[in-house]
């Protein structure tokens, strides 16, 4: 019996790369290939080794056929299961758990796509992550990282990035036009609370607490139901809401700094490499 032709990983990588950009020229930039060098990939992929259609083409846009669908699911298990056994051989202490504190504001924001990416390198690490306020976390010293915001002036850690600090409500909403001004906002012991409740005691705005949460998620389904006002990150903003400012008799908000805190007393290099992704991950 004559054995079954072999899928490179890279000619895998190629293909799934062409499924998640939508397109052959994209998907060259992603893996450093020519567009010429990636269509070669795949009609040798379609015509010599599986002699099935893996795509319908239209115009510049590409989409996979049924047979590139399942082939898309096998793909994506060996190319995991290829890093596992890179990682797992090469890199035999990249196993552990890492322990990392955030307020609930980054978690839907940044975190999905820093650990998913994390979990591809180095899938036998376990992480853990704890969901506290700023104040709070500063307060634990069991956490092996710690995602915080801080006003500048007072940095403390390694930055990540800097942020307007602003208001926001519902498109085709008016909740700014209310008095008592209503704020949805996070629990006391957040101090981008008491900055909002600042700016509007200094410039005689009355307004009151409407709703209060530690739940960010929750925060934006009050806001979307045009029911509040709120005060976040600008990146925070999702985009069936709009900023606000000093056209809605609005104060300006100070600039929020982003900075990432590691324990000094227990370093490690899975932590280490956690610390990276995440700093990259801050960046996009």
């Amino acid at each position: 019996m004559s054995a079954y032709p072999s899928i490179d990983t890279d000619v895998l990588r190629t293909f799934v790369a062409i499924a998640d950009q939508g397109g052959f020229t994209r998907a060259g930039e992603m893996v450093n290939r020519t567009q010429s060098a990636v269509s070669m990939q795949m009609k040798r992929l379609e015509e010599d080794v599986l002699q099935r259609q893996l795509f319908e083409r239209d115009g510049r846009q590409v989409r996979l056929t049924a047979e590139g669908q399942v082939l898309l699911g096998y793909a994506r298990r060996i190319l995991k299961l290829h890093s596992e056994v890179f990682n797992t051989l090469r890199e035999p202490h990249m196993v552990g758990t890492v322990r990392i504190g955030t307020p609930d504001d980054y978690v839907m924001r940044f975190l999905p796509g820093i650990l998913s990416r994390f979990a591809q390198f180095y899938p036998l690490i376990q992480i853990e992550v704890h969901c506290e306020s700023t104040r709070q976390l500063l307060q634990r010293t069991d956490l092996d990282l710690s995602i915080v915001t801080r006003e500048p002036g007072n940095e403390i850690g390694q930055l990540l990035r800097k942020e307007r600090f602003v208001w926001a409500e519902a498109q085709n909403f008016s909740a700014h036009e209310q008095t008592p001004l209503p704020l949805a906002m996070f629990n006391s012991d957040c101090f981008c609370r008491l900055w909002a409740c600042n700016a509007l005691d200094a410039m005689g705005r009355e307004y009151r607490i409407a709703y209060n949460s530690t739940s960010l998620s929750a925060l934006m389904a009050v806001v979307s139901a045009g029911l509040a006002i709120t005060a976040q990150l600008e990146s925070l903003i999702t985009p069936d809401m709009r900023i606000l400012g000093a056209n809605e008799d609005l104060p300006l908000l100070p600039e929020a700094s982003i900075m990432l805190i590691r324990n000094l007393n227990n370093p490690s290099p899975i932590t280490e490499c956690l610390a990276e992704h995440i700093v990259e991950g801050f960046k996009l």
